[in-house]
């Protein structure tokens, strides 16, 4: 079967198009992206601001009709933190419905945690083990940690690199002062999960999931996005603490210009990466595994494990 999948993130709206059977592997037939911010459309009370608002409903009309022509039988849409925090979330979502035709189904947290450990246990395999899996989000950071494909432990925290460049960095380049006192305040933020995590035991791999982990890796040497999703690509504690004295210096503009740093990324590239660190150096990781799945993969397998035993169903806020 052919299916879409419409994430809704607090930067970017991404359509996944994939050819998917039961036991088989995804394969990817197209994707689509859109800069919405839509972190950055939220008002001093908490909504999503009109313009927000009126551009997430013409986007998802626009990859709704993509998704179409496409030829996919069925579209998952699907919204993570940005919508998921406003006050105004349902009134949103009831717009999308209405005017773009589509029903985003809002994961929470946790959800999200859980089916981006399923993609990196299914990427892995039996064989790698207990698995402790960071992603990095621009509104929050999931931690997991099991040795099953359901987590045995998950934690979402506020602690996406676009929200912390919004509450903590006006000046660009960010000053170290500023810099040192989130460091510290990311260590007191982490003290308490990452200590139940590793509680629960010593992982066997240790992984990195998302955009930010992707992009921290090249920028400490992996290879490019273009020698394929294969290749086996990494990003060690030392290599972060180095990259972090270097693009901490840097503004916004200049860290654009850095090879695998995407213009809409590179804003929140400091916070980002001070969020890997901080969250390595509280679980004792000296080296992550990068890999290539996490959510969209993970909805795409949980969806065909179960549609022969009814509709996927995820927490809706």
């Amino acid at each position: 079967m052919r299916l879409g999948v419409l994430d809704v993130g607090s930067n970017t709206v991404h359509l996944l198009v994939v050819d998917a059977h039961r036991g088989g592997h995804p394969t990817p037939m197209s994707s689509t992206k859109a800069t919405l911010r839509l972190s950055e459309n939220i008002d001093d009370d908490g909504d999503i601001t009109v313009r927000g608002a009126d551009r997430l409903v013409e986007t998802t009309r626009e990859f709704a009709s993509i998704a179409q022509t496409s030829g996919c039988g069925e579209l998952m849409a699907f919204a993570t933190s940005a919508v998921r925090d406003a006050r105004n979330s349902q009134a949103v979502l009831d717009r999308v419905n209405a005017e773009a035709g589509v029903k985003l189904d809002v994961l929470s947290g946790v959800d999200e945690a859980r089916l981006t450990f399923l993609a990196v246990r299914r990427w892995y395999g039996w064989s790698a083990g207990r698995i402790l899996d960071l992603d990095i989000g621009g509104g929050s950071l999931e931690l997991t940690y099991g040795g099953d494909e359901d987590p045995e432990v998950a934690y979402s925290l506020q602690l996406g690199a676009g929200r912390l460049t919004r509450d903590w960095f006006l000046d660009d380049p960010p000053g170290k002062r500023r810099i040192s006192a989130l460091r510290d305040w990311l260590d007191a933020e982490l003290a308490g999960p990452t200590k139940d995590i590793r509680g629960a035991g010593d992982p066997d791999l240790c992984v990195g999931t998302s955009k930010t982990f992707r992009t921290l890796a090249r920028l400490t040497g992996a290879a490019p996005s273009s020698a394929g999703i294969r290749v086996r690509r990494t990003l060690t504690a030392s290599g972060l603490r180095q990259l972090i004295a270097f693009i901490s210096r840097m503004t916004t503009a200049d860290r654009a210009e850095l090879e695998g740093v995407s213009a809409d990324r590179s804003q929140q590239l400091v916070a980002g990466a001070l969020v890997a660190e901080a969250a390595m150096r509280a679980l004792g990781v000296e080296t992550l595994e990068i890999c290539p799945w996490a959510l969209r993969e993970g909805l795409i397998l949980r969806k065909l494990d179960t549609e022969m035993g009814g509709e996927l169903v995820v927490a809706a806020r």
